[in-house]
């Protein structure tokens, strides 16, 4: 019996919706959460939650680690995945906000709760973070881009900085905050160099003088730090876009118009291979960093994690460090930052921030986005502090014989969340060879701020 033309296309459209849909299991079977295969992340996640249901997970740092890694991971994923949003710290946001909303409505038990406790607490695996980011990425960056960034960078981010501190202190005063809680709590954590390695810092440092937890001071500061990066994100985009149409203001990603001074920052180091041996040295160097920062903190009363930022940056300066240790010390910087720190920020979540500091946060952004009347000063005083620092490279770029689309865009990396931004940044307005600069405004900027603000609150104090 002869087929129909019907039964044809019928049977082509079942080959097509068949072919389409092999095609996107297949690709949905090709998705990573984190590093880890979707296939392979959901039967982990199923047996993690099966434990953490019948409260067998186990009371240590194992229960603990399976536990915020994999919410971290998961979590960070779809803040990455979400158009905007993901620009703007959605990670750091879900990962701090959804684990709290979860104990808020006791969706965690008991038995889990004090497991995680035990990794965040008892072996206090917050300072174990903050070591490995502050003193692998200082070792880690190179020092011929340390040492002429620095000198290059050092006008337009001081005067930049110093002029958006006074911009910020007075807008806030204006809209009734007082001078201590502006500058300590608003404009630090929007020039501290981004969660990682300026919020965290931070509050180590805060305890130490304040006397409450950590993790307490991270639900303060946090805010702060996601309106500032909001703000920068809108800056940069508006420069790149000026830069179109003042080609005597572009560089097209030349920060410096002399072609000599161009080339002292073209430094191409080449990939190294990961020693996983080495890593093991250099995490024991780290550890020691850690501990001489709390020696030398019992003779000169300046918080440890400070003076473990001072001693970092003079060992690098003064190359007293093997290259190799340096090597392997940035290789641990790296395995941190891309796999540890979305779980810290589960942890502290989870244990240490209320929802009514949650509900601040959304309740920050949700008046950058639409405009609303509440809270509009707290943003007005992060805007004036972003906005005042791009401004004043701008305004001097041009008699360091800088081009002022270039000078802006990088001051502005020092009010953004970290490295993550800067790459985010810079490949939007197609301006990746100023990453150097960037990461000198966004480490050694945010290193100095928090360095600064510390012994200036210990003074106060």
């Amino acid at each position: 019996m002869k087929r129909t033309e019907t039964d044809v296309l019928y049977e082509s459209t079942l080959a097509a919706d068949s072919t389409s849909q092999l095609s996107f299991f297949t690709q949905f079977l090709k998705t990573k959460i984190g590093a880890v295969p979707v296939a392979l992340f959901i039967a982990i996640a199923a047996v993690v939650f099966a434990a953490e249901y019948k409260s067998y997970l186990p009371r240590n740092m194992i229960g603990g680690f399976a536990v915020i890694m994999t919410l971290g991971f998961l979590l960070a994923h779809i803040g990455h995945t979400i158009p905007i949003f993901k620009d703007i710290g959605g990670p750091a946001i879900l990962c701090l906000m959804v684990p709290s909303i979860l104990v808020y409505f006791y969706l965690f038990n008991d038995n889990t709760m004090k497991t995680v406790h035990l990794l965040m607490k008892e072996a206090n695996f917050l300072y174990f973070v903050i070591a490995c980011l502050v003193v692998g990425s200082i070792l880690g960056m190179n020092r011929k881009i340390l040492i002429q960034g620095m000198v290059r960078m050092f006008v337009p981010l001081v005067i930049g900085t110093v002029t958006a501190v006074v911009k910020g202190l007075l807008v806030g005063k204006l809209c009734g905050y007082s001078l201590y809680n502006t500058f300590f709590f608003i404009i630090v954590p929007i020039i501290g160099g981004g969660i990682s390695e300026g919020i965290l810092p931070l509050s180590l440092a805060y305890s130490a003088l304040l006397g409450q937890a950590p993790d307490v001071y991270v639900a303060q500061l946090a805010p702060a730090a996601v309106v500032g990066n909001i703000f920068a994100i809108f800056c940069a985009g508006i420069l790149s876009r000026l830069g179109m149409r003042g080609k005597d203001l572009n560089g097209e990603g030349r920060l410096v118009r002399s072609d000599e001074e161009q080339n002292l920052f073209t430094v191409n180091d080449t990939p190294k291979p990961v020693d996983f041996h080495l890593m093991g040295g250099s995490l024991l160097m780290i550890c020691a960093f850690f501990i001489v920062g709390g020696l030398f903190e019992k003779l000169v009363h300046i918080p440890g994690p400070v003076l473990m930022i001072l001693i970092a940056v003079f060992c690098k300066y003064s190359r007293v460090i093997p290259t190799s240790m340096e090597t392997g010390a940035h290789s641990v910087y790296k395995f941190v930052s891309s796999s540890l720190v979305w779980p810290l920020m589960i942890g502290l979540g989870m244990l240490y921030i209320p929802l009514e500091s949650v509900v601040a946060v959304v309740a920050v952004v949700a008046v950058v986005a639409v405009v609303a009347v509440v809270a509009v000063g707290y943003v007005i005083v992060c805007g004036s502090v972003v906005l005042s620092m791009a401004l004043v490279s701008f305004v001097i770029a041009p008699r360091l014989n800088m081009y002022p689309i270039e000078a802006s865009i990088v001051t502005t990396c020092h009010s953004d969340l970290g490295g993550t931004v800067d790459v985010a940044i810079l490949s939007e307005s197609n301006r990746m060879s100023l990453m150097p600069f960037a990461q000198i405004a966004t480490r050694i900027g945010g290193a100095s701020t928090v360095i600064g603000a510390t012994l200036l609150m210990g003074w106060l104090l």
